[in-house]
């Protein structure tokens, strides 16, 4: 196991901290995977284009949403859910059962029931908070990581 670990923080050595680029575009394209990997309905293509778009750095963008697409997703699940209830006045553990129950028999006629759009708002907009919150938090590691790495 301690193999595992060293191998896989070699190839983040490798592949983040040899970047040819600024500290910052480095760091601005990790931040922009870690949104895109943690938003439902982004991911890797997201990032990609996003950080073409924004000229930041795409292989970092697109190594930071592979880390954290659909994983990182489900481990925010019901903080994201608690975040979205909090700021909208709702119950986290309404939506948080209404949610299980209601994505388990997912359709299109389901999908528009104003029930249901009470529980993708707070969910959507949790995930949007942590997702926005985590990408600035590893945008000012990575920033200072780099910048203890390449002193």
């Amino acid at each position: 196991m301690g193999n595992f670990f060293k191998n896989i923080s070699g190839f983040f050595y490798e592949k983040l901290f040899k970047i040819n680029d600024s500290p910052q575009k480095i760091s601005a394209g990790f931040g922009l995977g870690i949104f895109c990997g943690i938003l439902p309905g982004t991911g890797p293509l997201a990032a990609l284009f996003l950080a073409f778009l924004l000229r930041v750095n795409r292989a970092s963008a697109l190594l930071a949403s592979l880390i954290t697409n659909t994983w990182l997703s489900l481990a925010t699940f019901i903080f994201s859910i608690k975040v979205g209830s909090a700021i909208l006045g709702v119950d986290w553990k309404i939506v948080y059962q209404e949610a299980k129950a209601g994505f388990t028999g997912l359709t299109w006629q389901v999908a528009f029931r104003s029930s249901l759009i009470n529980i993708i708002l707070p969910v959507f907009l949790g995930y949007l908070i942590v997702s926005i919150s985590l990408s600035i938090l590893s945008y000012l590691f990575i920033l200072l990581l780099i910048k203890i790495v390449k002193r």
